[in-house]
């Protein structure tokens, strides 16, 4: 394998065979901790897998599965918006954003929005199918109180974390400054307000 092709990490004389960043990037994104196991990785991409899904079913079991959804009630949001954040917000709520960021456990709610958009009833028991109306978002909220705002909030954190991950696998650990050995012969510096006898 040529300089080129073969990424490595030095920190602390330990080399770290990256393999290939963007396919790591990808796994990463794709599955939590995939692109660390990947690389083989294992012990971090354990964690990572473990915390971050943990994280969002933990989220989506507080939220009953309708915290998670790719699609403004009633299908709203497709009109002409100008910047790009509006126009991100228009094809899906800005929160499905970040919870898009774990991958494939979000992905349901892509297929659900589809769906929806088709007139077609939904799959998984619901799982993840956006609201058919404000109403019934608003019904939503009301049934399950704090624990929709939680577990929006978990699920949203879940996927920014994973954006992490991500740059782990694609970039390397962050490489930590070498630090100096003190000398001996090192002196204290001697300031106006110590008292020094003669």
């Amino acid at each position: 394998m040529s300089d080129s092709t073969k990424s490595v990490t030095q920190a602390d004389s330990i080399l770290i065979d990256l393999r290939n960043p963007w396919v790591a990037g990808l796994l990463a994104w794709l599955w939590p901790g995939a692109g660390h196991l990947y690389q083989r990785r294992y012990g971090k991409g354990l964690l990572f897998m473990g915390c971050i899904l943990s994280l969002f079913v933990f989220g989506l079991i507080l939220g009953q599965g309708r915290v998670v959804y790719a699609m403004h009630p009633g299908g709203r949001g497709q009109q002409e918006a100008r910047g790009t954040l509006a126009r991100l917000a228009a094809i899906a709520p800005l929160p499905f954003w970040l919870q898009a960021g774990t991958g494939l456990p979000a992905m349901p709610a892509v297929i659900q929005r589809f769906r929806a958009q088709n007139n077609q009833p939904p799959l998984f028991g619901g799982l993840m199918a956006p609201p058919r109306s404000t109403d019934e978002l608003a019904i939503w909220q009301r049934e399950l109180n704090q624990r929709f705002d939680m577990g929006v909030l978990y699920t949203m954190i879940a996927g920014i974390l994973n954006f992490f991950v991500i740059w782990d696998a694609a970039a390397g650990p962050a490489p930590s400054e070498p630090v100096e050995p003190k000398k001996k012969d090192d002196k204290k510096p001697v300031d106006d307000k110590t008292p020094v006898t003669v």
